[in-house]
């Protein structure tokens, strides 16, 4: 039967081909004829491999292998190099080798939902047009610092993993509009969200968060899902300590600092002739209070931002955004918003 619908694709010219739901448990190799279709519909079969003859599909941009027996990629796709579009959701996929990301510069979407990967490797970076990846109910422990140089990317979705951190590197892709990271185990979200200028979802319920990064409310948010974490709670803490002993360092740090600031002046123009310094100095810190620069000593606080009347969202709730300040002076000042957490902080 699979092979007249060959024949009939074949004098029809299709552009698209379905074997979904015909209980096949493998592919015939006629389909390889089929050079000039876009689309191939495999899901919801018994497929556990792939005919290697299908590397002759080199116009398909579309492949749907969802529901199926798969436990790693079809060595197949790494020369089906037009593909845009690959969907292998509910299988049984625990890895995914190198070699087939690597031929796979022009996909767009990639859906690996309810499989048993736990690694994505380094290799994710050779997909440099993705826009769109989601591999929800998986059992990854950990994201590849690479999927930063994806800077297409607007969407990404690793609900329900095992997750403990976001790479800082994620903090780079400027087009991301939709971030969900619900029931993993994050205990913290990177700094440098500011990065993140495009972002209007942010789903992170279920997780053991404390409480957002620095600067937080100044992202461009709609909607944000964020039940089921262990906030803290608004708790005044007073100091009875007026002021702290900085290190030479650190004075010397913030002085130099404080001058590069000015753009015009002699430390601003020499810095970048000194470049393990400069390196040293690009880890500064900004207090949230006086805006002054500071290296490596700061106070540990937290503000609570409203998101509706603070970042103009629908839903009236209250959380706790992450704020360094640079000094006991700064935190004993009357009239600020800023409770604090922990004592002085020395890296």
């Amino acid at each position: 039967m699979e092979k007249n619908l060959v024949i009939r694709a074949l004098k029809a010219n299709a552009k698209s081909f379905s074997l979904s739901c015909k209980k096949i448990s493998y592919v015939p190799k006629s389909i390889a004829r089929l050079t000039c279709i876009l689309t191939l519909q495999l899901n919801n079969n018994c497929l556990s491999s792939l005919p290697l003859e299908l590397k002759s599909l080199h116009q398909l941009t579309e492949l749907h292998l969802g529901n199926n027996a798969f436990e790693e990629l079809p060595v197949v796709l790494k020369h089906l190099n037009s593909l845009r579009k690959l969907y292998l959701f509910r299988n049984k996929i625990t890895t995914l080798p190198s070699e087939v990301l690597d031929g796979l510069p022009n996909l767009v979407l990639l859906n690996l939902n309810h499989n048993k990967i736990r690694v994505i490797p380094p290799a994710i970076k050779s997909l440099v047009c993705l826009e769109t990846i989601s591999v929800t109910d998986n059992q990854l422990q950990e994201l590849p610092a690479e999927l930063g140089s994806l800077r297409k990317l607007t969407e990404i979705n690793f609900t329900n993993n095992k997750l403990t951190r976001v790479p800082q590197q994620l903090c780079n892709l400027s087009k991301l509009t939709e971030l969900y990271l619900a029931r993993n185990n994050l205990t913290e979200l990177p700094e440098g969200v500011l990065g993140w200028t495009s972002l209007r979802v942010l789903d992170i319920a279920g997780n053991n968060l404390s409480m957002f990064p620095v600067d937080f409310q100044q992202l461009p948010l709609e909607e944000l899902l964020c039940e089921g974490n262990e906030f803290v709670q608004c708790e005044l803490l007073e100091s009875k300590q007026e002021r702290e002993v900085l290190s030479l360092k650190e004075h010397a740090a913030r002085i130099v600092l404080k001058e590069d600031m000015n753009k015009f002046s002699v430390v601003a123009r020499s810095l970048p002739l000194y470049p393990e310094l400069a390196h040293m100095l690009s880890h500064r810190g900004k207090c949230a209070l006086c805006f002054q620069p500071f290296l490596t000593t700061w106070l540990e606080c937290v503000q609570f931002i409203n998101l509706k009347k603070d970042m103009g969202m629908k839903k009236n709730l209250t959380v706790p955004v992450r704020a360094l300040l640079c000094s006991y002076s700064c935190f004993n000042k009357r009239g600020h918003s800023f409770y604090g957490l922990v004592k002085l902080h020395t890296e």
